[in-house]
């Protein structure tokens, strides 16, 4: 198949993806004005959800990078038959940055280091005050890491882009000397970002391993929803095309990967802390593990790992799109959940919900989606003139 032929198929999304986007955009202007009266109401609540719905959305963003740099590094086909959608999502960056702001405005509500009542009768957060928890660097920090998954984001788009134009040339040396470094710079920005705006919630209380687990969960989420989208996209041409079952295989087998993965690390966290029995350190788990918090972390226990562990060791299972699509929604669910158990109980002893726990992400997420359709329909779903697209279609025309 000639670099003409591919270039002269109709590779862009379908239809129904315009009917999402739209969809989305309504949901999130609903779902908004009701988190504005909420943040009028109980800003406390509001800024906590916040929060949560941030982080949420954030992974796709973030995870979806991950993955496309890695598929750069791995050349594989199951990196190109999605790769449009992994971009799509990694350009919502710049979204992401705009919605940061009011976490920044939420600071002093969110974070128990920002309270001068609170650092006067604490000398632990004295001396960390002084150091390294303050609003300047906060803010500072921040500003370093989203300015790297900007750039890494803003290349690896741009370099895609220049694939859609003639004529046929192979740029792989190139996005793999970016996604090395990339993938580097992505584990250490990410790792320090949970910390300062997740692990300093509890500014009492450390671990080696956080920003590992939320690595392991943002790619959980990023694979989920790519199947998702897969699933929608396979229904209409150019997928239903060249996405083959192999593939489908491929995510199942990234998704088992990625369950064991969060499993591990969430089991080595709690299991060194609690063999150090350590009060400052035990803590965090302590308030999780009374007040009605147990029961969600025995639900992450069972549905965030056991179950979806046996049913991804079938092999049959994980080449059915149609079967695997609902255990990447269930997954994507439970990794809610998740950031739910690691910020909620900050703010409440006993377990509690909110309707602005699902107002307020539920926002975010509407833009999140709408902006994400915008990128995926702004190009084809192959690159036109990459090699690998056309070994990609003459495969599924054999």
């Amino acid at each position: 198949m000639s670099a003409t032929h591919v270039n002269n198929m109709d590779l862009l999304a379908p239809a129904v993806v315009e009917t999402v986007q739209r969809r989305a955009l309504a949901a999130g202007l609903v779902f908004a004005v009701l988190a504005v009266l909420g943040a009028v109401l109980q800003p406390e609540k509001f800024f906590s959800a916040y929060l949560l719905g941030y982080m949420a959305w954030l992974g796709l963003s973030l995870g979806s990078m991950a993955f496309l740099m890695l598929g750069h590094l791995t050349g594989g086909d199951w990196g190109q038959a999605v790769r449009r959608i992994f971009e799509a999502a990694t350009r919502t960056v710049p979204l992401m940055i705009l919605l940061f702001i009011p976490v920044i405005l939420g600071m002093h509500h969110l974070y128990t280091w920002m309270r001068p009542e609170d650092i006067a009768r604490d000398k632990h957060l004295q001396d960390i005050t002084r150091t390294y928890l303050t609003p300047g660097g906060f803010i500072l920090r921040a500003a370093i890491y989203f300015s790297i998954w900007l750039i890494l984001a803003t290349l690896l788009s741009r370099w895609s882009a220049e694939q859609d134009i003639p004529p046929e040339r192979d740029t792989s040396s190139r996005f793999r000397a970016l996604s090395g470094p990339g993938l580097v710079l992505y584990g250490f920005t990410l790792a320090f970002a949970s910390i300062d705006w997740i692990m300093s919630l509890n500014p009492h209380w450390i671990s080696t391993i956080y920003g590992l687990i939320f690595l392991a969960g943002q790619c959980l989420s990023s694979i989920c929803f790519v199947v998702v989208v897969s699933a929608i996209l396979h229904h209409y041409k150019p997928m239903s095309e060249y996405l083959k079952p192999n593939h489908i295989h491929d995510y199942g087998n990234l998704m088992l990967t990625l369950v064991m993965l969060w499993a591990y690390f969430a089991f080595s966290q709690w299991l060194i802390i609690w063999a150090g029995n350590l009060p400052e350190e035990i803590s965090w788990f302590t308030r999780r593990l009374h007040g009605g918090w147990q029961y969600v972390g025995l639900l992450l226990a069972l549905f965030h790992f056991v179950v979806p562990f046996l049913f991804l060791l079938a092999r049959g299972f994980k080449r059915r799109l149609q079967d695997l699509v609902w255990l990447a929604v269930f997954l994507m669910l439970m990794r809610f959940v998740d950031l739910f158990w690691y910020i909620e109980p900050t703010f409440h002893l006993q377990f509690h919900v909110s309707w602005q726990d699902v107002v307020v992400p539920g926002a975010i997420g509407g833009f999140w989606l709408a902006w994400f359709c915008r990128n995926l329909r702004g190009r084809p779903l192959l690159p036109l003139f990459d090699r690998h697209t056309r070994l990609l279609l003459e495969t599924a025309h054999e």
